[in-house]
């Protein structure tokens, strides 16, 4: 998710404090599953939505932009896709359509039972599924999609890195939009609806982190940078997993990977 905060009742907008342990969603945990904002905004296709910290900083969240279709930035970011691709946080899946659209073998999965039911409307096909429990073609995909401030799932972008590079396909690629600003942050936030007060659920971690920062983390996890850019505004790294092939490794599959997860 991207955008720029802004604080809440004139509070603050300083740097929140950082998370004592790293903290990260486990199988089965799903902090957005139930959020009645989040899915409300989802099916107006509009917002006004933000993530909100505990000490009342809002974090806006582009939802007229996630569920319109594929923008000239994302497309550029297809463009550099390799083989079967995985989209993790796909949303309402503009971007999973779009590939599904030029015949490409591609899987969103997202948290939220309404972004998933979207993706599937859109064309896409689509698991409610967290990234860091089974999914279905793990070590074989050729590439994985971290767009809209999704390096920030789980507020240990270090973990969701690992995690990624198990996913890939011995020398995948990873996509990531990156914070628009120079942070490198870590806080637990809600998602809530500013015109109506309304949060739910409880608050879950997330990150923030910017280009500098996750090549930083990327680097010291194993990753090779293939290349960085902005486009509208928007900054973007590509980062080359450096895994290396086992004996075991099946060769990257296509429809016979997700043919029998579509969502039900």
């Amino acid at each position: 998710m991207s955008g720029s905060g802004r604080p809440l009742g004139g509070r603050s907008a300083a740097a929140p404090g950082r998370l004592a342990e790293p903290a990260f969603p486990l199988a089965g945990q799903a902090p957005w599953a139930g959020s009645d904002p989040y899915a409300a905004a989802l099916r107006a296709g509009r917002g006004p939505l933000f993530l909100r910290r505990t000490d009342g900083w809002l974090l806006p969240l582009e939802v007229e932009r996630w569920c319109a279709g594929a923008d000239t930035v994302d497309l550029e970011v297809l463009d550099r896709c390799e083989g079967a691709v995985l989209d993790v946080g796909c949303g309402p899946g503009r971007l999973v359509a779009e590939l599904a659209a030029r015949g490409r073998t591609v899987l969103g999965i997202d948290v939220s039972e309404a972004a998933v039911a979207h993706t599937v409307r859109s064309g896409g096909q689509s698991l409610r599924r967290s990234v860091f429990e089974p999914l279905p073609g793990e070590g074989r995909w050729d590439t994985v999609l971290l767009m809209d401030g999704n390096v920030g799932i789980g507020g240990d972008p270090r973990a969701l890195l690992a995690r990624v590079a198990a996913l890939l396909a011995p020398g995948g690629l990873l996509i990531a939009e990156t914070a628009r600003v120079d942070v490198d942050e870590r806080a637990h936030v809600q998602l809530v609806d500013v015109t109506d007060g309304h949060a739910s659920g409880s608050p879950f971690p997330w990150a923030r982190i910017g280009t500098r920062a996750l090549l930083d983390r990327a680097a010291a996890g194993g990753w090779r940078t293939v290349a960085q850019w902005t486009s509208g505004e928007r900054p973007f790294v590509a980062l080359r997993s450096d895994r290396s092939a086992s004996s075991s490794a099946e060769p990257p599959n296509s429809t016979a990977v997700i043919s029998s997860q579509r969502a039900r």
